[in-house]
């Protein structure tokens, strides 16, 4: 049986995401596919328009097996980081493949580009010549691949990619990559097939748009309509009563001084951005950098932080099998919810969570507290239960299946 992992946002689910998993199971039918998961906040730096739990439900509904969080504190960082931190617990849970959407769908030219990354000697310093000029670390980072290879990537999914493979190569991970063609451009403005880019599906959401023809049933009723504007009034009193942004993660290089000046005359989080904006930050480093600061997600607590907990969201009955097989294999806890001072880790998503819920108002936080694995099953079964000694311990009932997700 093939061991599948993905790591995807689904902000929000869509049929894209659908294709996906249709071409997985075409090309791996006897296969378990494990996701790993966001929760509140993107990797871009936006806010998520789909709850976990919902999204996990809607998971479980589109042929995922196991859905697990992939910690705040890791989700919204760069691509590498991200990557990293999902790959660390997809070998956790002994994959042995990772597919992916791919622009180009060209594995042996970004195989390639990665091992230049890694081992050519040339890149590095090419790299940091570039950024001397003033550069952004993308465009650094191509200029010294054009430089040495004749060629580039920078479509998303494709840079995303790299990272996973770079990731499986430096850890010596037993993961084969896989890609499977994208259909669509990630920041496409127009719709040729069923099949929209995320970004778009969000914009069509906020016009108040049919989106229903581009995302799975019951996927709609799921979906905030919100974007980083609702949180630009939190954002706002946060940095003007701070006296130091330089403490928050990715604030760095004495951006937080131009932050400071430029906070008075920003009406909205896009005027913030753009007023913040250089020629050496992106526009996604910078909503990462203002997440951060909203969350008071520091630098001292990432330097602190590790993975040291797996948190499974959901699985259907295959996924239970599967992790009752390897979880005595697994060296850190698996865990079914939030418990108090076992991880900072944990506390920071804590905290995000309770941020991310201020203009939704919802019940997010008991839920955080409080809410068990979603279990996709017809009947009464064993319900998996792992305590951080990683043995099953107590057992499903009809009320807890039926537990309002």
């Amino acid at each position: 049986m093939k061991k599948i992992g993905i790591i995807a946002e689904y902000n929000p689910i869509h049929s894209g995401h659908i294709y996906l998993l249709k071409k997985a199971k075409e090309q791996f039918p006897d296969s378990i596919i494990i996701l790993i998961t966001n929760s509140t906040f993107t990797q871009r730096g936006e806010v998520a328009i789909l709850n976990k739990w919902d999204k996990t439900k809607l998971s479980l509904e589109n042929n995922i097996d196991i859905v697990i969080e992939l910690p705040f504190a890791y989700a919204t960082q760069s691509a590498d980081i991200f990557a990293a931190s999902g790959l660390k617990i997809l070998n956790y849970l002994q994959i042995d493949t990772l597919i992916f959407g791919s622009e180009s769908n060209d594995i042996k030219k970004i195989n390639h580009i990665a091992e230049t990354q890694l081992n050519n000697p040339n890149y590095n310093t090419l790299v940091k010549q570039y950024l001397s000029k003033g550069n952004n670390y993308p465009t650094a980072m191509s200029k010294a691949l054009i430089d040495i290879l004749g060629y580039t990537i920078t479509e998303p999914n494709d840079l995303l990619a790299l990272s996973y493979i770079k990731e499986i190569k430096k850890n010596n991970y037993p993961i084969t990559p896989f890609s499977i063609q994208r259909i669509g451009k990630y920041h496409g403005t127009k719709i040729e097939t069923n099949i929209a880019n995320a970004s778009l599906i969000r914009k069509l959401l906020q016009q108040k748009k049919d989106i229903t023809p581009y995302i799975p049933l019951n996927t709609k009723e799921c979906l905030y309509n919100i974007s980083n504007e609702n949180y630009f009034p939190y954002l706002k009193y946060k940095i003007l009563s701070s006296k130091d942004l330089s403490i928050y993660q990715t604030v760095e290089e004495g951006i937080e001084n131009r932050i400071k000046k430029v906070i008075y005359n920003s009406n909205t989080w896009q005027d913030l951005v753009q007023n913040i904006k250089t020629k050496r930050y992106t526009y996604n480093k910078i909503n990462r950098m203002l997440i951060h600061i909203l969350t008071s997600f520091t630098k001292q607590e990432a330097n602190n932080i590790q993975i040291d907990y797996i948190r499974i969201l959901g699985f259907n009955l295959k996924g239970k099998n599967y992790l009752n097989q390897i979880k005595k294999t697994i060296p850190i806890p698996i865990i079914t919810h939030y418990k108090k001072n076992i991880s900072l880790l944990l506390d920071i998503e804590l905290r995000a969570t309770s941020i991310y819920c201020l203009p939704i108002n919802k019940n997010l936080i008991t839920k955080e507290i409080n809410q068990k694995p979603i279990i996709k099953t017809n009947v009464i079964s064993d319900k998996l239960d792992i305590h951080p000694d990683n043995k099953v311990t107590s057992k499903i009932n009809q009320k807890d299946q039926n537990q309002k997700d």
